[in-house]
């Protein structure tokens, strides 16, 4: 059964990558996508990511660093190269899993 915030019947499986774009979800919503990502790719054995959550007025890199600076499993973090997006994405360093 469809749900009124969801135009999918089931959960959409996103394959996990060390890369994660921000722009398809809400900023309300980013808080658990970052939480869940990063969970996900520590399971998938990913232990550097690349964050991308654009330049605009800097909202969504402001929430991001504020998740990644208290969050465990993050060692480091920092603007990616030129190349990977600049300060328009955050390369995030995380803890091996034990």
């Amino acid at each position: 059964m469809k749900t009124p915030e969801s135009p999918f019947p089931e959960p959409v499986i996103v394959p996990i990558e060390d890369s994660i774009d921000l722009h398809a979800f809400s900023p309300k919503d980013i808080p658990s996508v970052i939480e869940e990502y990063i969970d996900q790719c520590r399971r998938a054995g990913i232990y550097e990511i690349r964050i991308i959550h654009g330049r605009g007025k800097g909202v969504q890199r402001q929430i991001t660093r504020s998740i990644l600076r208290k969050h465990l499993a993050v060692l480091s973090f920092t603007d990616a190269a030129p190349e990977s997006g600049g300060w328009g994405a955050t390369v995030v360093q995380l803890k091996e899993k034990p």
